[in-house]
């Protein structure tokens, strides 16, 4: 048990010494005042964990001491202590702040006990604020990054979406973009962040499934069903449902979350009971809906609801410029879960990174990076760091356009060698063996060449 502070406060000097010693045995730190007065000051100077407070005392009353304790911003766990003809003013002592009441006469041990919950029951509210601070933080709007003409428009728009009572949005882009953050986004920014945020991949369910994870199913609904299960929508209660992949929803089941959405009712699998629920649908696709409604694999009328917000992400190709905040980002947070020290990224290296396509987009650059970091042991990272895919990608690339170039007046192959050895040498930061890899030569070969043209 850790050492928490207990401040005993009774005008009965005989109980005040007895609570003080059996609590001081059970490991707690200790101290007592006589008056509310004394309390106060003691609480200020101390700060106690918790106190367990008389009511009835000469001078303010337990009731005046937490109105004081709250003006002044001291926040200890008050447990009342009271007679048992006056359970009713314990009572309204609870509704005012107090988190438990005992009675007098009391038992040692039924003290202990009630100390100990108050005490984890708000060590877990202060975990469950702080895991919510940092979800907040983590969904910041400064932690979207892009300073490309395109992504501040997405950016204006989930301002503007977060802030208005619009309950659906529709969220468009290829594999990796970064809707699922743009949806967290949205959700920590509204007046629904306080409420939960739940996410389902449209994609991963059979519909059977899928339809009891929504909108939860009575007990028999079907085989196995054998209790009442809730869904998504009622867990879901004044906050957030992310739907991802909607776009593999089955038909049948698009239906059932067209009325949902527009009612806001809906029943349980097996049920009879409507439900009423107040919840932001955000739903997110990698596939053209227009095309999939067109050739009849999405409803043409949940297609519209759903695009009364549209936000299209585009992908990385389209906003290379953005590529060396990312990558720093990235640096930045892996630099912290892996204890590394990592500057940033040599130029050469942030080059080919610009030029390469990301078909996985943001994810893909976030996943490199970090594979980057963890094998990393210099302060930066290099091109000889980077792995085939990018070099590769980009020596085709590079030899296809010298080759669509080649000038008309002719050139000299000797120099064209010479010249793309020295370039290998340069970006591999003169490591022979990774120069190599870049040219597709063995070690022994580069190091004839180097000597052949004379090169360090």
């Amino acid at each position: 048990m850790g050492k928490f502070r207990i401040l005993v406060v009774d005008d009965e000097h005989l109980i005040r010494w007895s609570l003080e010693k059996d609590l001081r045995q059970a490991g707690y730190e200790t101290a007592q005042a006589a008056s509310g007065e004394e309390a106060l000051a003691m609480m200020e100077q101390h700060e106690p964990d918790a106190v367990l407070l008389d009511l009835k005392m000469p001078g303010i009353d337990g009731f005046k001491v937490m109105e004081v304790a709250r003006k002044k911003g001291l926040s200890p766990l008050f447990i009342i202590v009271t007679g048992m003809g006056d359970v009713k003013t314990a009572v309204r002592a609870v509704k005012e702040g107090a988190v438990d009441y005992i009675c007098k006469p009391f038992e040692i041990e039924d003290v202990k006990l009630r100390i100990e919950m108050a005490l984890e029951t708000a060590k877990m509210k202060r975990e469950l604020t702080s895991l919510k601070d940092e979800l907040k933080g983590r969904y910041a709007f400064e932690n979207l990054i892009g300073d490309a003409a395109s992504m501040q428009d997405v950016f204006s728009t989930v301002s503007k979406v977060a802030a208005s009572k619009f309950s659906t949005v529709l969220l468009q882009g290829e594999s990796g973009t970064g809707k699922d953050l743009i949806a967290r986004t949205i959700h920590s920014l509204s007046d629904r962040s306080e409420a939960v945020f739940l996410d389902i991949n449209c994609s991963a369910f059979p519909e059977h499934l899928l339809e009891s994870e929504l909108f939860g199913h009575e007990k028999g609904a079907f085989t196995g069903a054998s209790a009442t299960k809730k869904g998504l929508f009622e867990l879901a209660e004044g906050g957030t449902i992310y739907l991802d992949e909607i776009g593999d929803m089955p038909l049948t089941l698009q239906g059932k979350l067209l009325k949902a959405i527009e009612s806001k009712r809906f029943r349980r699998v097996g049920g009879t009971v409507e439900i009423s629920v107040d919840v932001r649908i955000i739903a997110a696709t990698n596939k053209d809906l227009k095309t999939e409604v067109a050739t009849g694999r999405f409803r043409n009328d949940l297609f519209y609801r759903l695009q009364v917000i549209p936000i299209y992400l585009p992908p990385l190709r389209e906003h290379p410029e953005d590529i060396p905040k990312l990558v720093q980002f990235f640096i930045d947070r892996f630099n912290a879960e892996f204890k590394k020290s990592v500057t940033g990224i040599s130029p050469e290296a942030l080059e080919l990174l610009k030029r390469y396509p990301w078909p996985g987009n943001v994810r893909e650059l976030r996943n490199i990076v970090e594979r980057v970091l963890i094998l990393e042991t210099g302060d930066r990272i290099e091109v000889q760091g980077l792995p085939p895919e990018i070099t590769q990608f980009v020596e085709g690339s590079q030899m296809i356009k010298l080759v669509d170039e080649f000038p008309t007046t002719g050139l000299s192959l000797e120099e064209v060698e010479r010249e793309l050895i020295r370039k290998a040498m340069s970006m591999a930061g003169g490591n022979q063996t990774r120069a190599a890899e870049l040219l597709g030569i063995s070690r022994d070969t580069l190091r004839y060449r180097l000597q052949k043209f004379g090169l360090k």
